[in-house]
Formats: C-alpha cells, structure tokens, sequence
C-alpha cells in the first residue's frame, strides 16, 4: 500500500489517549479488521503511514503492531508491511492445549468448561440450523463410522463434529472458541480411545451419541439438542477422565 495523502482512512482514526497510545492503535486497527475493511491476506498500511494516520510516533505504532501479532491478528516479515489474519480460536488453543496436558485438574476443568459452553452451543444450533454446519456435522459422522478402532482418524472427526455443531449457530464468535477448544477435544478423545478394554459396541455407542445430537439439531429441538449432549458428556468425558486418573505421567 503506498503513501498517499489522498488516501481514505482505513481505520477511523481518533486519537487515543496519551496513557495508551499503542492501545488505541491497536484497537482501530483490530476495529477494521473485524468489520471486514481489511480481508485476510491484506497487507496494512506501512508503519510510517499507521504513525501519521493517527499520530502518533513510529515507536508507539511498531508497539501496536506486535500487539496484533501477539493476538494472532496480523503477521509480520522482516522488512515486509504486516498483513492480515483471518480469525481463528488458534491463540487460545495453544493455551488450552498447555493447560489440559499440565495436569488432571486443569483437563477436569476443561471438560467442564466444554459441557457449560457446548450445552447453549447445542440449543442455539437447534435454532438456527446453518447449512454449512449441518454438513460439517454430518461428515463428522460419517467420518467416525469411517474410522471405527483408529483412534487419530476417529479424533479428526471428532473434532470435526464439534466445529460444524459451532458453526450450525450460524455465530462467527463461536465458531472461533469452539476451534479454540480443539486442544481440550484431542486431548479427551485420545485418552477415552486408549482405553485397552474398549470394544466395538462402545465405538458405535460413541457415535450413536454424536447421532442424537445431531438429529436434534436437524429437528430444531432445542431442548432435547441440549439434553443429549448432555448425555454424551455424562458418557464420553467422564469416562475419559477415569482413565486420566489412572495414566502416571498425569499429576494433580
């Protein structure tokens, strides 16, 4: 992008406080990423151009900047303008995935953190039912069958499972924390897959959870969505946390 004065404002610039400059950078900048002025791809204005745009020094727009990247939202080359990220629960999922495997009681406080959130996710898709979740539910079905007695592939599905249910609410916020939380569902449905005494009819068990949770959805049965993830939780998660229990690289 270059240097032109006859340039529209991107970013909407007022001028942020003098306690926090970079901060008020940061927000305009993130403000027009979110709205959609600056796509994924992108690249952002030059440094310079950020400083005299909303005037401040070079300095406090380079601290802006590593703000964003710090926040997943833009990357940045040596010696080439920042450009935009889509958004993406990637940030989050590092830590979560750093805190399930720090210990038992952080992975008990995951799964319990999953069934608060994913009980409203389940009601709320029921209700709007977005196509392209419906779909990504239905592959993750498909999938599992697929990938009966091969934990990673039944995992993936898994995993897919539970994004599409996100994204069946039709909810741009959602979809992302629920890819925040791919750490939390990998983690739980490695362990439940390494049980050594798991047999056949707890594989189809597993997915004829994952069914009823997806036909209530498709009925638009907010209530009974609710209920059988519910179940599914009861089931799957605390079946998989006895098995934490036991495994010796896991402490309290």
């Amino acid at each position: 992008m270059t240097d032109n004065s006859e340039r529209k404002s991107v970013f909407s610039a007022t001028p942020p406080s003098p306690s926090r400059l970079a901060d008020g950078v940061s927000d305009a900048i993130a403000a027009a990423l979110f709205d959609g002025r600056i796509s994924p791809g992108e690249p952002l204005p030059p440094e310079g151009e950020i400083a005299r745009e909303f005037g401040v020094s070079k300095p406090i727009a380079r601290e802006a900047l590593r703000q964003l990247t710090a926040a997943g939202l833009i990357f940045t080359q040596q010696g080439k303008v920042a450009r935009a990220k889509a958004l993406t629960g990637e940030p989050m999922d590092k830590i979560y995935g750093y805190a399930v495997r720090s210990s038992l009681k952080r992975l008990r406080e995951a799964n319990e953190m999953r069934r608060v959130i994913e009980t409203g996710i389940a009601r709320l898709a029921s209700e709007r039912r977005d196509r392209e979740g419906l779909e990504m539910m239905r592959q993750g079905l498909s999938d599992m069958m697929t990938s009966v007695k091969h934990p990673s592939g039944f995992t993936a599905a898994d995993i897919l499972f539970h994004l599409g249910l996100a994204v069946a609410t039709g909810n741009g916020m959602i979809r992302v924390h629920m890819e925040s939380m791919r750490s939390v569902q990998r983690e739980v449905s490695e362990l439940f897959s390494r049980r050594a005494n798991r047999t056949d009819a707890d594989w189809r068990a597993t997915i004829a959870r994952h069914q009823a949770i997806y036909d209530a959805v498709v009925a638009g049965d907010a209530a009974l969505a609710e209920q059988t993830i519910r179940d599914h939780f009861d089931a799957a998660d605390i079946a998989s946390l006895e098995v934490a229990d036991k495994l010796a690289g896991i402490a309290e």
